[in-house]
């Protein structure tokens, strides 16, 4: 369709006014367009079990907080860390495979579309040979259900700041993501998800970071494979677990500093010794904890 303008040289100029008026006000109407997102994802040589943290900043003049930031079919949380800018946290795991993956990122009309590479990785590998009729210890379904409760918690508020500290002064005896066989059968979805510290029977545990306590439990109450354990809900999806506790220094609902004593290493629950197991956990998926020892993530 042809539209035509006809008249004196000022009704020319109202109507090309008029005109320019209605493209500014309507550009995805007319297909025109649009400004894209600016978005950088850190860090930027990832590996399975990192965390990917992805942060987009929004037109000045059109702040929302309609942010949706999609990885596969998961949508994950987006939260404000200033003004016109936010982030979301794209947990790896091992038993993802290593490749380039489509992160989605939307604000309103606006999408943007990243590819991310996440390298491979070489986790170590343990072999268990069980004996005959050797049968492991089972969760109680209490258990199961307030862990589960608390890795699903995605607090609006922020709690943490700066890098995370050790919370045991002990060696790390196992890593992260370790893989077994059991009996030479591989237990595809099994990995170490956390940290094991050596520390001695007694030893002090501390809060790597700052936020609230969200989960106290003991043997007596059927803790059966966590032992006594603490959970801290550092805020936006971020949660860490402490597990095999001698002592508990804490309840639920505390707030915690970096640093505080929050319990002591035991052996308690499922566990053949006195050790520490860290978990972190970030949007339920258990990552990596090192990095976050020396990478700040705002």
């Amino acid at each position: 369709m042809t539209v035509e303008y006809r008249g004196s040289n000022l009704g020319n100029k109202r109507a090309r006014s008029v005109l320019v008026g209605m493209f500014a006000a309507f550009p995805m109407a007319l297909g025109l367009p649009v400004a894209a997102l600016q978005v950088r994802v850190t860090p930027s040589n990832a590996h399975l079990g990192d965390t990917l943290s992805v942060v987009i900043d929004v037109d000045n003049s059109t702040p929302s907080s309609n942010v949706k930031v999609v990885s596969g079919d998961k949508t994950y949380p987006t939260f404000e860390t200033a003004p016109n800018e936010y982030r979301a946290f794209v947990p790896t795991t091992p038993l993802e495979k290593p490749g380039s993956r489509t992160i989605r990122v939307m604000e309103d009309e606006k999408v943007q579309n990243l590819s991310v590479l996440v390298r491979d990785r070489s986790f170590p590998v343990q072999r268990i040979n069980l004996p005959p009729g050797k049968a492991g210890v089972d969760a109680t379904e209490h258990e199961l259900k307030r862990v589960a409760a608390f890795k699903a918690l995605q607090t609006p508020q922020k709690y943490w700041s700066g890098v995370f500290i050790k919370p045991n002064a002990g060696s790390i005896s196992t890593i992260y993501g370790v893989r077994r066989y059991y009996n030479g059968k591989f237990a595809s979805d099994y990995y170490h998800r956390g940290t094991d510290y050596a520390g001695a029977e007694g030893s002090p545990v501390v809060a790597p970071a700052a936020g609230k306590v969200a989960l106290v439990g003991r043997v007596s109450q059927g803790f059966r494979v966590h032992g006594n354990v603490v959970g801290i809900d550092h805020g936006q999806g971020v949660t860490s677990i402490y597990m095999h506790l001698s002592r508990i220094n804490v309840k639920e609902g505390d707030f915690v500093k970096r640093g505080q004593l929050i319990g002591a290493v035991g052996s308690t629950g499922a566990a053949t010794g006195p050790h520490l197991h860290w978990g972190l956990y970030v949007n339920g998926q258990s990552v990596d904890p090192v990095p976050w020892r020396t990478q700040e993530f705002k």
